[in-house]
């Protein structure tokens, strides 16, 4: 397995989630190792949420990567394909308030509806950015074949959920939120990349440099 590099020095990252907790799940792993990189600048924001449920996710996101800021746009949780209008309103102007060389999405394959549409429509909104597409566990099964991995280390996966636990309390009693899934998880998708655990992507398109030197 090869593994690609992103570039030094500055980097824009931008997490949207349909839900609060969707980033931290999708990704956090990810956010972790981001937070240790010199030049890092990471927002994110999530379409809908209740204010409890909203403060959660703002608390997780500085958490897994101090400083962070969310922005929520208290969209209708589980009908976000009926307010497919004001989805795109809001993704578009995060896109025009700021430039973003990475973003983390859902899948555009995800079960979950509201997922779906948000990484659908994130892929038409940036088309200069790296687009990133994690995935969320769930019963409906809709596990499929990554195309790109973030391997991680121990302390950080077990720090994942550690975060996820202290961050979103609303959702201890859920039967599927518990440690040995979030693990499980992530060591299966570590040993599909050669390494203790790790995180998996989606992508539709990358553009790769063989050279190094830049585009020509």
């Amino acid at each position: 397995m090869i593994g690609l590099t992103l570039p030094t020095g500055a980097l824009e990252v931008l997490c949207l989630g349909a839900h609060p907790d969707d980033i931290e799940i999708g990704c956090g792993g990810t956010l972790l190792r981001l937070a240790r990189r010199p030049g890092l600048r990471l927002s994110g924001a999530v379409l809908t949420g209740r204010p409890d449920r909203v403060d959660e996710a703002r608390g997780a996101l500085d958490r897994f990567v101090p400083g962070a800021k969310l922005e929520a746009f208290g969209l209708p949780d589980g009908r976000l394909p009926a307010h497919w209008d004001a989805v795109k309103e809001s993704l578009e102007g995060l896109a025009a308030a700021g430039r973003a060389d990475l973003v983390l999405v859902p899948r555009v394959d995800d079960a979950h509806q509201d997922h779906r549409l948000v990484g659908r429509l994130a892929t038409t909104v940036w088309r200069n950015a790296l687009v990133l597409h994690y995935e969320i566990p769930k019963w409906d099964g809709d596990m499929a074949a990554p195309t790109h991995y973030v391997g991680l280390s121990a302390e950080d996966a077990h720090r994942k959920v550690e975060l996820l636990d202290e961050s979103y309390p609303s959702q201890a009693d859920r039967d599927w939120w518990d440690d040995e899934m979030f693990l499980g998880l992530m060591r299966i998708r570590g040993m599909e990349s050669r390494h203790q655990y790790a995180e998996a992507f989606f992508a539709g398109k990358v553009l790769i440099d063989p050279t190094g030197e830049g585009e020509s």
